[in-house]
């Protein structure tokens, strides 16, 4: 039986799921606005647009210099987001504490990737998002081909268009959950491009996955998967639970208060983008810029900490005969990364086992572990904490500057 806390997680996760509505502040919009707050504090800004070779638009931002530097080339970082979040999560902090801008004023070229169908990425060459029988095939996607076909072709662009041979990479979550995808699928590529790569509470094995209530609810994944699809719901945007009716179910749950209150839930609340705190009460309104994703990704991440592991996408045992050749979907062989990596990780993460980031650096060759030395730093903070920038940003800079 799940108990009556679980229960109202699984009413903010459906709220989100069936609560979505078609966005309409997209593209154009959202990425002018970014570079121009951008510009409004000091950097200079840039937008860059480029095509995957499966038709989706994906929208760059550059921070060429940082506010006190004159134009030229430099070494070049790309800073990659997680699940549900999107490039401007990392100026969110303002010039002072953000990584990006950081980053900048350290002398670094810094590109923010966004993955297909977030905020600032829902284009495609010829699929509408908006319509409702194109967007089933728009949405077909988890992080496993962000990793393999969106990542590649921005940094192939950065490259390309700085004219540099490697760059660094960060990835936060997600960001690194896609690292490890493209770095253990195709190790050829990622050691030719990435010169090193520091991975924020980067989201991989899953056999000591530490938020219980999470891991219970995950056995939902397929059911919500196969019933979204049916019923046409296959993105997943945080700005429908802007709307009354969705904060009413919110309300009437009992998730004002119950995410304001024990701190692990709290935790697990802020995780999932249902709520930043002011107060006592939950304010919806102060949630920044939730770049969405599809339903397939949440999906993906629901059976691999179901089954305790970091796989591919699992088909059902016929399909998975046809496409992989075997009854279950092959797991990633990350001992092919050999790219040089810094995985950063903190005791109190929901998301992230200790025990499971130490067993990826061990099998990992040239890989290095970092405890967070706040014990208290969560999941999110890598962002959204000031102190991220004493804990997390400025030892970065130092690792990057040895380059």
């Amino acid at each position: 039986m799940y108990t009556k806390m679980e229960a109202r997680v699984l009413v903010v996760v459906l709220a989100a799921v069936f609560s979505v509505s078609a966005q309409t502040d997209v593209g154009e919009k959202r990425n002018i606005r970014l570079i121009d707050r951008i510009k409004s504090q000091g950097y200079p800004a840039e937008l860059h647009q480029v095509t995957t070779n499966d038709g989706y638009v994906l929208s760059l931002h550059r921070i060429p210099h940082g506010r006190d530097a004159s134009p030229g080339p430099r070494p070049v970082v790309f800073v990659m987001h997680g699940l549900m979040s999107a490039s401007s999560h990392f100026v969110y902090l303002g010039p002072e504490y953000a990584i990006a801008y950081n980053l900048a004023d350290a002398g670094y070229d810094v590109w923010m990737g966004n993955q297909r169908g977030n905020i600032y990425s829902r284009q495609h060459v010829s699929l509408n998002p908006n319509d409702s029988k194109e967007k089933l095939e728009f949405f077909d996607y988890s992080w496993e081909d962000v990793g393999t076909i969106d990542l590649p072709a921005m940094i192939d662009y950065a490259l390309a268009f700085t004219g540099q041979e490697k760059l660094h990479y960060i990835g936060h979550s997600q960001g690194g959950t896609v690292f490890l995808v493209l770095a253990s699928m195709n190790p050829e590529y990622s050691n030719k491009k990435i010169a090193s790569a520091h991975l924020l509470a980067g989201v991989g094995y899953m056999e000591n996955f530490p938020f219980a209530p999470l891991r219970r609810l995950s056995e939902f994944g397929s059911i919500l998967y196969t019933l979204g699809n049916r019923l046409g719901i296959v993105e997943i945007s945080f700005d429908a639970l802007r709307r009354p009716e969705a904060q009413q179910t919110i309300e009437q749950n009992g998730l004002v208060d119950y995410c304001a209150g024990d701190e692990e839930y709290k935790a697990f609340c802020e995780t999932i983008g249902v709520p930043y705190l002011m107060g006592d009460r939950l304010s919806l309104a102060d949630i920044p810029d939730m770049g969405g994703s599809s339903l397939k990704q949440l999906a993906h991440f629901a059976q691999n900490i179901k089954d305790g592991l970091f796989r591919r996408w699992d088909y059902g045992p016929l399909t998975n005969l046809r496409v992989y050749r075997t009854l279950t979907p092959p797991s990633f062989d990350l001992s092919k990364i050999t790219v040089d990596v810094t995985m950063h990780y903190s005791l109190r993460d929901i998301l992230v086992h200790e025990t499971d980031v130490l067993a990826m650096a061990a099998v990992m060759p040239n890989t290095k572990v970092r405890k967070i030395e706040r014990d208290t730093f969560r999941h999110e903070e890598y962002i959204f904490a000031k102190d991220s920038k004493e804990l997390v940003n400025d030892y970065i800079i130092e690792a990057l500057n040895q380059f």
